[in-house]
């Protein structure tokens, strides 16, 4: 960050007690920490545990994991309920946060969780994603968009969900 967002000044970087150096607006008299958008992302399960949902959006061909912004005043729970329910028109039932990332390509702190969901009917999938379906963990891993944070989470949570320590309780 460069200017404050406030002012538009140019921050110049000052000792902040117990931070280090920080960019300081001198015209508002601020410490500007770094900001950046929040999302989650979910590995989208079916009542049995044993498919995994993925959605191709944005005329790519290249799989992906359901995700979204979270919005102002909105956590992290919330946005993971309200994402699946408006991209794929699915209930979720249970969750567990799994980790989080950050992706420097859009200053994005990525929260992943795995969710379980209330039935596998795709009928109702908005027209925000190009197609969703249903694959077993073997297909989903092939399936995801390589090196990629999508595919770093989703081996994390079949490693998990294969390994049986996964505490989602639906």
């Amino acid at each position: 960050m460069k200017y404050c967002l406030e002012c538009g000044t140019e921050l110049i970087m000052k000792e902040c007690e117990g931070e280090g150096q920080i960019p300081f607006c001198e015209s508002c008299g601020m410490f500007r920490f770094p900001i950046f958008s929040t999302a989650m992302s979910t590995a989208v399960l079916n009542r049995d545990k044993d498919k995994i949902l993925l959605i191709q959006q944005y005329n790519r061909q290249d799989y992906i994991l359901l995700a979204g912004y979270v919005n102002k005043g909105e956590n992290a729970e919330a946005t993971l309920i309200r994402e699946v329910k408006e991209e794929v028109g699915l209930n979720v039932i249970a969750y567990e946060y799994m980790r989080s990332l950050y992706f420097e390509a859009s200053n994005t702190l990525m929260l992943n969780f795995i969710s379980v969901v209330d039935s596998e009917d795709l009928s109702q999938v908005s027209a925000e994603v190009d197609h969703a379906t249903w694959f077993t963990f073997a297909e989903a891993a092939e399936a995801i968009k390589k090196n990629s944070l999508a595919e770093t989470f989703l081996l994390a949570i079949i490693e998990k969900l294969t390994a049986g320590s996964a505490e989602i309780k639906v």
